[in-house]
C-alpha cells in the first residue's frame, strides 16, 4: 500500500459561496487557508480542508458602503462570528469511490465551532503530483447557531425570510507533499 499526502495549493483553490432569501440571493468567494488529502493506493482516504472566514468577499453587491455594511453583517454573531471564529473546516471521515472519478464525501464540518455531521458529491482528478476536488456542499445553517430571519425560528418574516440552506462550490487543488 502506498499512501502519498497532497498539501492544498490555497492560491489555485476556490470556495463560491450563494446564500438565498425569498427576494433573491447573494454570492461571493471565500479562501481556503490550508489542508491536505490522503491518498491510498491512489484512493481518496482522508483529508482535511481549513477555510479563512475572514477571506469572505460579496461579489453581487457593487455600491461599496452597502458591500461594507453587508460583509459586517456576515462577520457578525448573526452569521458567522469571524473575530471569534476565524476558520471553518470539514474534515474527510469517509471517500466512497462511486462511477468513473466520482466520490461521496462524509465528514465532520464545522462551523463556529459547532460540528455536525456533511457529505457531497464530488469530482476528483489525480495525477503523479496533483490533485484537485470539484463539488457542491449544500449546509444547513441553523445547525451551526446562524438563525438570522430563519423561519425555523422566527414568524411572519415575509419577503426579509432567508432561506436555511447555502451552497458552497468547491474547487480545491492540492500537490504531493
Amino acid at each position: 500500500m502506498k499512501t502519498e499526502k497532497f498539501e492544498i495549493a490555497s492560491a489555485q483553490s476556490r470556495i463560491d459561496w450563494i446564500g438565498r432569501k425569498v427576494t433573491g440571493a447573494h454570492n461571493g468567494t471565500i479562501e481556503v487557508k490550508e489542508g491536505s488529502f490522503l491518498l491510498t493506493d491512489k484512493e481518496v482516504t482522508g483529508g482535511q480542508v481549513i477555510i479563512d472566514m475572514s477571506t469572505l468577499v460579496i461579489l453581487d453587491v457593487t455600491d461599496s458602503a452597502t458591500n461594507t455594511q453587508f460583509a459586517g453583517h456576515l462577520a457578525s454573531d448573526d452569521f458567522f462570528s469571524i473575530e471569534k471564529f476565524p476558520t471553518a473546516a470539514f474534515e474527510i471521515v469517509s471517500a466512497k469511490p462511486q462511477s468513473g472519478n466520482q466520490y461521496r464525501f462524509e465528514g465532520n464540518l464545522t462551523i463556529k465551532g459547532i460540528t455536525h455531521a456533511a457529505g457531497f458529491d464530488a469530482i476528483v482528478n489525480s495525477s503523479e503530483d496533483t490533485f484537485n476536488l470539484v463539488g457542491k456542499l449544500i449546509v444547513d445553517r441553523t445547525k451551526y447557531d446562524i438563525k438570522f430571519r430563519s423561519g425555523n425560528f422566527f414568524k411572519d418574516l415575509g419577503d426579509t425570510l432567508i432561506y436555511n440552506d447555502f451552497e458552497l462550490d468547491l474547487n480545491v487543488t492540492a500537490k504531493v507533499a
